[in-house]
């Protein structure tokens, strides 16, 4: 081989190594639908993810964000992750409500092999990954994942899990342990690979729902407060703080997903409501329009059949009935020649030509800690077609199935806000932002503050463009003095 086919050899390689070196500590999360679609055919998948998703909640990294909070888009977060040696890239759905990370397995029984989200599902499998690891049942992980020691454990059995939801449907399968590739960020806007080993449930069953391609994605990604959620690990292992943040664009969808302490902007925080499973809050009061609702003392009293959680992922706001209808008695009362009517049995909608903000008033939540949350019309009304609107508020008596009376916040309450969720201390937080530009933090390790930009998975790429021409360019000046 001649000199300057060694060199180009040579400069090829290290061109690959930088690509290789300037991925994000990333996980890019998309949403179902990339805009504000209109339709009511999309109010019954609407439904059936928020239904589905309240059964679900039984039990510094840079994440790319992608997608839109659209009620009518039927609300779905997923990121892309890459697991195993050598890496495979999975798309699993983003869940503030669970716990555990799983992905479908090879072989997977009833598993979705097709997905209506444009993207091609994959199954992982163990015995390809060199670095994959079973986890068995006398393991520390095994007893964390059920709070107690399984009395049935002998030698040589694998860690097993069912998880069953509210509609019927179900996942089981093992738990395995294998490397995990992030995207540490390092700049200003800047990343660079990380790798570690978390350990993550392998479905190998699956049924309602889930079986279906109807988002459908490879598994779901859970950021939970328990010790097996992918933060705690993460934090058990030293590499980060358990402390993340989101920031949902209502607008353009994407926004910002990352771990760390966030700089800037600054966050008013509220205390988290101790020995709860769920991001649980108090809250004390609810305004609308400038007048507070009349309710009750005991409303908002927190515990296991009552409450205020956040979760990003829910679509809709669902309230106690006796605010619900204090609540839309204010929202639709103040125009008097409105008139409802409903759409698939449950959503309250209205025919309506104008700038809703200007008709309609802000709800706002007032929270322990003199923390408000504002709601605007635009944020609660949505667009199924032309000049028709449907409600976001609902009535959580007649979404649970066993009529818990809960309050539960979900998109239409958190996008266009920098929400912050902070265990270390037990607090919460946010303030509204634009989800569109970056947020600022801080490096654990050297005490620097960097930037951190929102993103959007369909248009994210590891690599820098800037980075990638000036390489191109000093490649083809080197050739030139070697010819």
């Amino acid at each position: 081989m001649d000199f300057r086919k060694s060199c180009l050899l040579l400069l090829l390689l290290f061109f690959q190594l930088i690509c290789d070196v300037d991925a994000n500590v990333v996980f890019e999360v998309h949403h179902r639908y990339g805009g504000h679609g209109k339709g009511t055919a999309t109010l019954e998948a609407l439904r059936a993810h928020d239904s589905q998703r309240h059964g679900r909640m039984l039990a510094a990294v840079d994440f790319q964000l992608g997608g839109d909070g659209s009620p009518t888009a039927a609300a779905l977060y997923y990121t892309k992750i890459t697991i195993g040696t050598p890496p495979v890239d999975y798309h699993v759905q983003v869940d503030t409500g669970s716990d555990i990370l799983w992905v479908n397995c090879h072989n997977c029984e009833r598993c979705p092999t097709k997905s209506d989200l444009d993207i091609t599902l994959k199954q992982y499998d163990l015995t390809a990954s060199s670095t994959g690891k079973m986890i068995s049942c006398d393991q520390d992980f095994c007893d964390a994942a059920f709070g107690r020691p399984n009395p049935d454990c002998k030698a040589g059995m694998n860690c097993e899990y069912s998880v069953t939801y509210g509609d019927g449907s179900r996942t089981e399968g093992y738990f395995v342990r294998d490397y995990f590739r992030l995207d540490q960020v390092t700049g200003n806007l800047q990343t660079s690979a990380m790798n570690g080993s978390i350990t993550f449930g392998c479905s190998a069953k699956q049924s309602g729902e889930l079986g279906t391609s109807a988002e459908a994605v490879d598994g779901i990604i859970g950021f939970g407060q328990a010790n097996t959620s992918i933060l705690s690990q993460l934090a058990l292992s030293g590499k980060v703080k358990k402390i993340f943040s989101h920031c949902l664009d209502g607008n353009k969808g994407g926004g910002i997903f990352a771990i760390g302490e966030v700089v800037q902007p600054k966050v008013t925080r509220t205390p988290l409501v101790p020995n709860e499973p769920h991001y649980n809050v108090v809250l004390k009061a609810i305004e609308v329009g400038g007048q507070f609702l009349n309710l009750p003392t005991d409303s908002f009293d927190t515990g296991s059949s009552r409450g205020t959680i956040i979760d990003s992922g829910t679509t809709l706001a669902y309230l106690p009935s006796e605010v619900y209808q204090q609540l839309m008695n204010k929202v639709t009362g103040q125009q008097e020649k409105m008139e409802t009517h409903v759409v698939e049995r449950q959503f309250k909608c209205f025919w309506y030509r104008g700038n809703v903000d200007d008709a309609f008033p802000v709800v706002t939540f007032h929270f322990e800690n003199s923390l408000p949350l504002a709601v605007y019309p635009h944020d609660y009304l949505f667009e199924v077609r032309d000049t028709e609107y449907c409600i976001g508020w609902q009535n959580s008596g007649m979404q649970t199935k066993d009529g818990r009376e809960i309050t539960l916040l979900g998109d239409i309450v958190l996008q266009d806000k920098l929400v912050l969720y902070d265990l270390e201390n037990q607090t919460i937080g946010w303030t509204p932002y634009n989800c569109s530009s970056s947020i600022k933090i801080r490096d654990e390790a050297s005490g620097n503050v960097y930037s951190v930009a929102a993103h959007n998975i369909s248009s994210a790429f590891s690599l820098s463009k800037v980075n990638v021409v000036s390489m191109l360019l000093f490649i083809v000046a080197l050739l030139k003095l070697i010819e």
